[in-house]
């Protein structure tokens, strides 16, 4: 039988809007986040009590202009964010609908009951907490203004070395810390802007990060992280020289002198593992940081006094489960999102400082992250499930959630006909259990077509519904359409992912070290194979970036299992992307180590490719060299293999355009039919 013709279109899956970067101002009365509707890219507010959203900004087109980094005034009137993204390593900024006239990366700012207006170039904006003035960084440099009534023009602050990131403020307004990025280490760099002087708190030649200011603005607390071992990264990295946390007297730093607070004990854990939050530090009332640590195989909560007592840090979340975002409730709480009890969903939770147990804020079917605490007891959050895309919304002491804009879903939005995956669990040859969610059509009996999604990252995890990152939420919304178009849809939650513990995401071997994964690419094969109601003869395969790398090694060492694929902006061979420091001036480690990633690439297995394949990419890939698909296209043309191309001149590798994801979806949706319809 032939494929039946899809209850909904691509382009109806793809149209809900995606909300992300929510924030709320810092007197706890309002949130505001970014929505992306098809594209088109605009900053949305909503004010207690009614919590009625408005659209604070007007941009009208597709330009593939990001927009990012919310960053409030005190008082709630305004806000600053970045538009456009920044420059790859020749210095041009994003320009996917290829303007004459170019692109640039700006800060404007929008106010609730004014139009909004750029700034000047830059990204990263930071008001101070007084309204005083705003800093930024522009080419790695600060740049400030002030936002008093005369205002001022744009000027550069700070003339320094390296690069400058992560802006944060004291409370009192005095100073502001960042870290100065030297290539080789990074610094904590503390600027008094009364005094207009710049300092280095407790300068090493590790690589510092994450500073955060205590209540009462006098120290800073932050991350130190061991320099580079020189190991080839896409590979485990289970156990090294411990990372630290650190503090620092902020008013004395001329001493150069610091301590440490805490150090992560050898073995499991010793390798820093970040959480998915801006802060990866919570100073808390009086004297306790809350840090994200794996000492037990599992990314957990700790909390550690800054007394110098260096006294073992308290466990805040016990068991088999993965934090992932991360505020503070209060001064003695914090609200998390977790997969606690629900290994491929997201809920939130919250937890004292006294050492009682987590307590559950939301459960369900629904995924939940991005908490925010409001001042009135509210949360503010981003929601999906199965069947709708991302949302912001707000949820009151009680546990009723209520939607901030449900109105900008289309009224042709085909919630109602979607499917609810599965979850299946499966073992590979080598006996590692995997997870993954099965998209079955709804009826009949006949044999269908299979297609095996992987993932991108690969630190990334597919759910059982919308995904929380914009670029997957896309890929299961194409999953929908294929499940609703007839093919059997299985998406891998393949190793070296997160979700499942430090053991699993840290695989021996996994990626340029061996390519361990082709196990568990060979274990969805054969999952396929066994269910009764799929074709074998009809399994194709398609995935992005890593999921492209996957995808390309199913068809280079399976064609007989993978009939077609469809590879976005994926790895082939990962001597163009590794990147090593010790093995340079060890020639025989290096050549060792550049022979095992060759061939752990599907450029190694060229000879048993046969399957047809689609590559699709844009050549202004700042995270997958373009190189990658030039140099498989010209080996598949002399390996007689079939192939098309998708190439989007000026696109990058998450495609800014909305159109662009349109093209290539449907490109996708167009070889598979061709090649696994009877």
């Amino acid at each position: 039988p032939g494929l039946p013709a899809p209850a909904f279109t691509i382009d109806q899956v793809l149209s809900a809007p995606f909300p992300e970067d929510l924030t709320v101002s810092p007197a706890g009365d309002a949130v505001a986040w970014v929505q992306d509707a098809a594209g088109i890219r605009n900053v949305w507010v909503a004010r207690a009590p009614e919590y009625k959203a408005i659209q604070i900004t007007r941009f009208t087109a597709d330009d593939g202009q990001e927009i990012a980094g919310i960053a409030w005034q005190p008082d709630g009137s305004r806000v600053y964010f970045t538009r456009g993204d920044g420059p790859n390593g020749r210095g041009e900024f994003p320009n996917p609908r290829s303007d004459p006239a170019g692109a640039h990366q700006e800060i404007w700012g929008a106010g609730l009951s004014s139009p909004p207006a750029k700034l000047a170039e830059g990204h990263s904006p930071a008001v101070a907490p007084d309204g005083s003035m705003v800093v930024w960084i522009a080419g790695g440099q600060i740049w400030s203004a002030s936002l008093s009534p005369a205002g001022s023009k744009p000027a550069q602050l700070i003339h320094g070395r390296g690069s400058a990131s992560d802006l944060v403020w004291s409370p009192d307004s005095r100073r502001f810390a960042f870290v100065s990025n030297r290539g080789d280490h990074a610094l904590i760099a503390v600027y008094d802007v009364r005094a207009k002087a710049l300092r280095f708190p407790d300068p090493s030649v590790d690589n510092d990060q994450s500073p955060i200011w205590s209540p009462d603005g006098k120290e800073i607390a932050f991350i130190r992280t061991p320099g580079a071992s020189g190991e080839f990264e896409y590979g485990p990295k289970r156990t090294g020289p411990p990372w630290s946390i650190r503090e620092a007297d902020a008013g004395s730093a001329e001493s150069g002198r610091g301590r440490e607070v805490w150090r992560a004990q050898e073995g499991r854990g010793s390798v820093f593992w970040p959480v998915a939050a801006e802060k990866q530090l919570l100073w808390m009332a009086p004297d306790r940081l809350v840090f994200p640590w794996e000492r037990d195989g599992w990314l957990h909560l700790y909390s550690t006094a800054v007394d110098g007592k260096k006294s073992a840090p308290a466990l805040l979340t016990p068991g088999s489960f993965e934090v992932e975002n991360v505020a503070a409730a209060d001064r003695s709480s914090v609200v998390f999102s977790s997969n606690q009890g629900d290994a491929d969903r997201r809920h939130l939770w919250r937890v004292g400082l006294d050492g009682g147990a987590p307590q559950r804020v939301t459960s369900g079917a629904g995924i939940e992250w991005s908490p925010a605490a409001l001042a009135d007891g509210r949360l503010a959050l981003l929601r999906s499930d199965a069947k709708m895309p991302a949302r912001a919304a707000v949820l009151d002491a009680t546990g009723a959630i209520r939607d901030l804009a449900p109105a900008t879903v289309p009224a042709d939005f085909p919630a109602a006909l979607l499917i609810e995956p599965q979850p299946v669990l499966f073992s590979a040859k080598d006996g590692l259990r995997l997870h993954g969610q099965v998209f079955a059509p709804r009826a009949g009996t006949a044999k269908h077509p299979a297609v095996v999604f992987f993932h991108g990252g690969s630190r990334r995890q597919m759910l059982l519904g919308w995904h929380y990152m914009s670029y997957y939420s896309q890929a299961y919304g194409f999953n929908q359409y294929l499940a609703s178009k007839g093919y059997v849809v299985l998406s891998v939650n393949y190793r070296s992912g997160i979700g499942y513990g430090s053991d699993f995401r840290e695989a021996p071997h996994y990626g340029a070290t061996g390519a361990s994964e082709f196990n568990d690419v060979l274990a969805a094969g054969a999952y396929l194979r066994g269910r009764a109601d799929v074709d074998s003869a009809r399994i194709g395969v398609w995935g992005g970036s890593y999921g492209g790398y996957l995808t390309a090694l199913a068809l280079a060492r399976a064609s007989d299992t993978f009939a077609a694929g469809v590879d976005l902006h994926g790895v082939h061979d990962w001597n163009l992307e590794v990147t090593s420091t010790a093995p340079v001036r060890d020639r025989q480690k290096r050549e060792a180590a550049e022979k095992l990633a060759f061939e752990s690439s599907p450029m190694a297995s060229i000879a048993t490719w046969k399957s047809p394949v689609l590559l699709i990419q844009g050549d202004d890939d700042r995270t997958v060299v373009f190189a990658q698909t030039v140099q498989l296209a010209q080996a598949l043309r002399k390996q007689g293999v079939p192939f098309e191309q998708l190439i989007f001149p000026d696109e990058v590798h998450d495609f800014l355009v909305h159109a662009d994801w349109l093209a290539a979806y449907h490109a996708a949706d167009e070889f598979l039919a061709k090649y696994l319809k009877p």
